[in-house]
């Protein structure tokens, strides 16, 4: 709902106990008049986008338990009058512009509080040792603001305190005040970090709740060891302690939390690892870097199965990287061992991290060659290798990385050309500097922005883009650079056969150029340099001129950045005097969907990530409400399924394959919708929708039926098709019994 909140809302309702209005569209401010709602006991403005002050009407509601103003833009002062509603049990106003202090007497005025949360707002001064008075409090939520001064010191009198959080303040309080906390026997979030906090954590620490489940003291000024008493609360699951002076031994007793899922020790001083580490079993995400940390990376690390992070860099480990942890193929966020001492080559197991994003092995002592099997790491997006000693050619392998957007390899010994396929993935941020590289700068992709790349250091380049002041590559460049004069005169004969443009305003050919090209792996159309790839049509086979003719018809005049480009089409005869037909498109470095999604008898697997299947969901509904929505005429796909869904170089995707299409007027889609036809639109079995087998004519709603085919197909991995459908069960009807609700 939009619009303001009528201002005479209140004199209309006498008998009103409740007003929701969360979650909604409303602008504008609160109407006073609410104040005459007397018999109001919930009140509920959450998430409506209201400004303006709170008014004071507000007092006027002698039995308001419940008041929900967050996530709003409210400003300005809270009424004073408002802290007099002792009824209140809920008092909510986080994420707004609220400023001022808090009444030092509010846990008298408020005894009945349950929830209190004044989060993310403006308030300022201290925060009231009356809150104990509140004797059932359970949550109270001060965080990012601007409290000043000490921690209140009798929250220990709260005894069925279950969340604490004071986080992103100003408060200046020696950290044994968690002393005080340790009768809270049902606190399971404590969390004050980001303040001023002084002093070593008290070993009262083993004595607070055994439900506590969140311990967060990061971004303060503790120092000291951690005492080895933290062991004994045997329910964390995130402790954070970076960004403080903590010092000495990581005790072992931090290996007894076994449902630990984060452990962040950064930016502190600690010396040494625990052996114990292995056994934080139910681990995700570890935090060790900047540290003063000495020694081996400990081998028991590989037992954390379920880690996606690992961070241990800025620190003084040696010796070689452990297989171990190489093949835990769990880690795909960040997996970071810079600025240390290791040594030894990197190990061709890093190939096991196949869903990993950032991999940073910078600036330590790792020598051998760039191991072939990081092409492996399909996922990667980040790759750090610089400040090595590495050897060798830059490998091919790496051209596999189609979703690198930073590569570093500089400060290494990497000899050779560099690779032409650089230019083609799509980095955003290149460094080759300081390495002993030689001959022609590409100019493709990265390199044709000079800020975006560097390649200081290096006095055997040649060409590239003008900013860059190389100095020209002589003419007699090898081979490898060149085509030859066989290939040139080639393509020489390729574009000089091209017809001049027919009506369907993309450029045809005739069958002679066409043969020559598909001698090609890839093939340039024109001096644009444009990749293609060929359709050539079976003509044996039934249909398949009618499907010609529908797909140029289909594609002539649509023009979508998620269809896939016709570039040119032939139709001409053969060396044999046989008709010969074929279309020429814009080429598809990742291929179908259906490869991405099925790979059965594929040795080397790609995944996508959730967040790619969400982005080609996206862009195959954007292509189909176009062809349905967008167009002149309404054009029905007929065959959408995930081998007609193409993806480019950045994982676009690219609906191809119009062979079954049918245009349909705007008049004649209501009459289309409810006809049948014995000869009805033919598409692949398990994906047409199943109208079509009892002859009902094509139809949008059709396509639509495909597209939902289409997404539990990307979310189960199982085509509509598999073995396991039969009887009464197939695709649809599995996703249903599995997620009913």
């Amino acid at each position: 709902m939009s619009g303001n909140i009528p201002t005479q809302l209140g004199d209309s309702f006498p008998k009103l106990r409740a007003l929701i209005l969360a979650q909604n569209k409303i602008s504008g401010t609160i109407p006073p008049s609410i104040g005459n709602l007397s018999l109001l006991v919930g009140l509920s403005f959450r998430e409506c986008n209201l400004q303006g002050e709170i008014p004071e009407g507000i007092a006027k509601l002698p039995r308001l338990t419940v008041l929900l103003f967050d996530f709003n833009k409210l400003s300005g002062n809270i009424p004073s009058s408002i802290y007099n509603i002792s009824t209140l049990i809920v008092f909510s106003v986080h994420f707004n512009q609220l400023e001022g202090s808090i009444p030092p007497d509010i846990g008298s005025k408020l005894p009945n509080l349950w929830c209190l949360s004044f989060a993310r707002n403006s308030f300022t001064g201290m925060i009231p040792n009356s809150l104990s008075n509140a004797s059932g409090l359970e949550k109270i939520f001060f965080n990012l603001n601007n409290f000043t001064g000490l921690m209140p010191k009798d929250l220990g009198e709260l005894l069925n305190l279950r969340s604490m959080n004071f986080g992103d303040n100003q408060l200046e309080d020696d950290i044994s005040f968690i002393s005080s906390l340790t009768n809270c026997t049902k606190l399971k979030f404590l969390i004050v970090a980001r303040n001023l906090l002084k002093g070593s954590l008290p070993n009262s620490v083993a004595n607070l709740s055994i439900h506590l489940s969140f311990l967060v003291l990061s971004e303060n000024q503790l120092h000291g060891s951690i005492p080895s008493g933290v062991g004994n609360l045997l329910n964390l699951t995130f402790l954070y302690l970076s960004n403080n002076y903590f010092s000495g031994h990581v005790p072992d007793t931090i290996g007894r939390f076994h449902k630990l899922n984060l452990l962040d020790l950064r930016m502190n001083k600690f010396t040494k690892l625990p052996s114990s580490l292995g056994n934080l079993s139910a681990l995700n995400r570890l935090y060790l870097g900047q540290n003063n940390i000495r020694g081996s990376i400990p081998l028991n690390l590989g037992n954390c199965q379920q880690l996606l992070t690992l961070d241990l860099s800025h620190n003084n480990l040696y010796d070689s990287i452990p297989l171990e942890i190489m093949n835990l193929s769990s880690i795909s966020i960040s997996f970071n061992l810079g600025y240390n001492s290791l040594t030894g080559s990197l190990p061709s197991e890093v190939g096991s991290l196949k869903n990993l994003a950032e991999f940073d092995v910078s600036n330590n002592r790792l020598s051998g060659s760039i191991p072939n099997s990081l092409g492996g790491c399909s996922s990667l997006e980040v790759l750090l290798l610089e400040g090595n000693t590495f050897e060798g050619e830059i490998p091919q392998s790496l051209s596999k990385l189609r979703g690198l957007r930073e590569l570093d390899l500089s400060r290494n010994n990497l000899t050779g050309l560099i690779p032409s396929y650089i230019g083609e993935l799509a980095l955003e941020k290149l460094n080759l500097s300081f390495n002993k590289l030689y001959g022609e700068v590409p100019i493709q992709g990265v390199f044709r922005n000079a800020s975006a790349i560097s390649i200081a250091g290096m006095d055997n380049l040649c060409g590239g883009i003008a900013d860059l002041n190389l100095r020209p590559c002589p003419s007699s460049i090898s081979n490898t650079t060149k085509l030859s004069h066989k290939t040139k005169i080639v393509l020489c004969v390729v574009v000089a056969l091209i017809f001049s443009k027919p009506p369907m305003d993309f450029p045809r050919l005739i069958y002679l150029a066409l043969g020559i090209m598909l001698l090609f792996i890839k093939g340039v159309l024109d001096q644009d340099q444009i990749v293609v790839a060929v359709k050539v049509l079976n003509l044996q086979l039934r249909g398949a001129l009618k499907s010609f003719m529908l797909e140029c018809k289909a594609l002539q005049t649509v023009r979508h950045r998620n269809l896939l480009k016709v570039l040119s089409a032939c139709s001409s005869i053969d060396f044999y005097g046989n008709e010969f037909k074929a279309i020429v498109y814009e080429f598809m470095a990742n291929g179908t969907l259906d490869g991405w999604l099925h790979q059965n008898g594929v040795a080397e697997h790609k995944y996508l990530k959730a967040s790619q299947r969400l982005d080609i969901s996206i862009d195959v509904a954007s292509a189909l409400e176009y062809l349905h929505c967008g167009c002149e005429s309404t054009i029905i796909h007929g065959d959408l399924k995930p081998s007609n869904v193409l993806l480019d170089d950045t994982m676009a995707a690219h609906v191809g394959d119009f062979g079954l299409a049918k245009i349909i007027s705007a008049a004649s889609i209501d009459v289309l919708q409810h006809q049948s036809n014995s000869s009805a639109i033919r598409g692949t079995i398990g994906n047409i929708a199943p109208e079509y087998g009892m002859g009902d004519m094509a139809s949008t709603v059709g396509d639509v039926f495909s597209f939902g085919i289409l997404l539990l197909e990307m979310f189960t991995g199982k085509r509509p098709t598999d073995n396991m459908f039969n009887d009464h069960l197939n695709l649809h009807t599995f996703v249903k019994n599995a997620l009913p609700d």
